[in-house]
């Protein structure tokens, strides 16, 4: 065997190694039953024409690899952005795991979560006493300032009621009556993540501020950053960005620094998050703005309900978006723009004129969370860039018509196509028949780019297969000069490889671009 004490193989070489390859032919041999590769290849080759892209795009009956997740890993995510506060999930100890994973993989940082365990027995009984010992058990175990509890399909299904299910809990003395225990029915088998970010937020902020009186503090600003995959490097940004103008703002679920602890000798259950005084005191704002419209629709109305003034975005990335943002802090605060904003911003543009060439015409293909494909497709026509397809699995109709309009206003949008609940099997369909210069999305693209040979970007969650992207900022004039480097060095990359060989593809010897 080639693996020895002596010498440790990595399991992609290892399974290159001839026993490992006479293995797995056996067992496709014998165990699969394939048919025969002509035909397999036919089949191939058919899913690559018009005539199976119509088939494809109006499948009604099956999803084939959403770009999107359930409700609760919303919740999660949601919850971690709150000073020490353990996430309750009321479900299996299965679905937990997933949020778990799925967050700890893409920012490589352990995701503290905790499961009621339901099993047979509550799924036909109910899970009162699961989650009553459950929030005993936490509540000693893990020391929280606050415990959100959020909800699984099986208990869904079987209708658990949150509310009372947490008053009995505090009856039998599983926390003190006056814990912080916030909920969000949060189903996994309808809506996405960013709706369960949603459910959850304004179920904390409801647990807090439902029933108090408000005194609005004048010039003050409550900022919501929406499920985002990259808030450790743009929350930080955007407060940059906020301090230098002086603005009193309060950022409400603030996951930056509990997903990028130190590595001290001191092990960290929780970090950061916003505190607990600040979500009482946030009622007070004279204004609540969310930097992602589609995260965070049923929290602003309740915002716009206790009386603030509500505003939104669809992530501010680039030169527009940033300005509109910081335009609307500034006349909500009251407090100017500042020249060193201001000279940041013409960097930026000074940047996407020294890559004018190398932009302008590019045709990409987008998908991710609707604020997210709204942004890229905005930001790729500022740079000349045409945003053929643009798809959002958990997309609305309403998202749809917004976007049009968008790219209806700019010439490098005449062609796009916008594709609200389409999955990356309907993106295969739309990349073999309309071919693109560059993919934007996260890690799952991966495949598409090995299947059509489109290049892929990796600008949103989740991203597995690289490391430490989350930690640089997307948005703001910095962010952007961030996307745009990243974009030109996967235009380089290609361009590389396609002109390696001197004398034949390479005549130029090309070194400066």
């Amino acid at each position: 065997m080639p693996q020895s004490a002596e010498k440790i193989l990595d399991h992609a070489p290892l399974f290159r190694e001839p026993e490992y390859r006479q293995m797995l032919a056996e067992k496709k041999l014998h165990f699969e039953c394939p048919h025969p590769d002509q035909i397999v290849t036919d089949q191939g080759e058919f899913t690559k024409t018009w005539e199976y892209r119509e088939k494809n795009l109006a499948r009604e009956a099956l999803v084939i690899n959403p770009a999107k997740a359930c409700q609760p890993l919303g919740a999660v995510f949601a919850a971690a952005g709150f000073e020490r506060t353990m996430s309750f999930v009321h479900g299996s100890q299965g679905c937990v795991a997933y949020y778990r994973s799925h967050l700890s993989r893409h920012f490589k940082e352990p995701a503290s979560a905790v499961s009621s365990s339901m099993t047979e027995d509550a799924a036909v009984f109910g899970g009162l006493k699961n989650l009553v010992d459950g929030l005993a058990n936490t509540y000693q175990l893990y020391d929280p300032k606050m415990i959100a509890v959020s909800t699984t399909c099986m208990a869904e299904v079987i209708g658990d009621d949150l509310h009372s299910f947490i008053e009995n809990a505090k009856d039998e003395n599983s926390v003190p009556r006056d814990f912080d225990v916030p909920f969000a029915h949060t189903p996994a088998f309808v809506g996405s993540h960013v709706d369960g970010y949603d459910g959850m937020l304004k179920g904390i902020l409801e647990h807090f501020w439902k029933g108090q009186q408000r005194t609005e503090t004048k010039g003050s600003i409550n900022v919501i950053p929406g499920f985002d995959g990259f808030c450790v490097g743009n929350n930080r940004e955007l407060k940059r960005l906020l301090d230098l103008m002086g603005v009193s703002y309060t950022f409400i679920q603030d996951a930056s620094d509990q997903f990028d602890t130190p590595s001290d000798g001191e092990y960290r259950m929780y970090d950061g998050g916003t505190k607990i005084e600040e979500v009482k005191g946030a009622l007070d704002a004279e204004a609540t703005v969310s930097l992602q419209y589609y995260n965070t629709r049923k929290t602003l109305d309740y915002c716009g309900q206790v009386g603030q003034a509500t505003a939104s975005f669809h992530y501010p990335l680039g030169v527009q978006a940033t300005d509109e943002f910081l335009m609307k802090i500034s006349a909500l605060s009251g407090k100017e723009i500042p020249e060193a904003i201001r000279l940041e911003r013409g960097r930026l543009i000074d940047a996407m004129a020294d890559s004018q060439s190398w932009l302008h015409g590019k045709k990409y293909a987008i998908y991710g969370d609707p604020d997210f494909v709204y942004a890229m497709a905005r930001f790729v026509m500022e740079t000349g860039g045409e945003p053929t397809h643009c798809l959002a699995t958990n997309g609305t109709s309403a998202w749809e018509a917004e976007l049009k309009e968008l790219l209806a206003s700019s010439p490098f949008g005449k062609d796009a196509q916008v594709w609200a609940g389409k999955d990356l099997w309907a993106m295969r369909s739309l990349l073999f028949t309309e071919p693109v210069d560059l993919l934007i999305g996260n890690s799952y693209g991966k495949y598409l780019e090995r299947d059509t040979g489109t290049p892929l970007v990796r600008l949103t969650f989740p991203i597995f297969d690289r490391h430490h992207h989350h930690r640089f900022a997307l948005m703001g004039y910095q962010g952007g000069l961030r996307v745009l480097t990243t974009i030109l060095d996967k235009i380089f990359d290609k361009l590389d490889r396609e002109t390696s060989q001197t004398g034949v593809t390479d005549y130029s010897y090309d070194l400066t671009r």
